[in-house]
């Protein structure tokens, strides 16, 4: 099982988390798994943006990203070139470091 390592976010995981991650499973539903409740406005389908990550460590081990997933990071706030929708991202069996970004483009947010 991967070591998955999130690092802090002020708001959705202020101290940051390490855990062994699932693989074969998204690294979003891994990190839901884990109680790290990072925004997934449609639901884990890729038609949005809001489970933006940026893999800091790790990136070429997943497979590689569709051409849906690349038409809508490109619209995704603070795109970077390891950046990835957590939602299409499946864990394989290397270590990786996540970066939630500090924001996305989701105007309305429930609380």
């Amino acid at each position: 099982m991967p070591e998955i390592v999130v690092l802090p976010h002020a708001e959705i995981c202020p101290e940051g988390k390490t855990f062994e991650g699932e693989q074969g499973k998204s690294l979003l539903d891994n990190l839901l798994e884990q109680g790290i409740e990072v925004e997934h406005a449609c639901e884990k389908s890729c038609a949005c943006t809001t489970c933006h990550v940026i893999l800091r460590e790790g990136f070429d081990s997943l497979p590689e990203s569709t051409e849906d997933e690349d038409d809508l990071l490109d619209r995704a706030w603070g795109l970077t070139p390891k950046s990835r929708l957590s939602c299409q991202a499946i864990v394989q069996d290397t270590p990786l470091v996540v970066e939630i970004p500090k924001y996305t483009i989701n105007q309305v947010k429930e609380r």
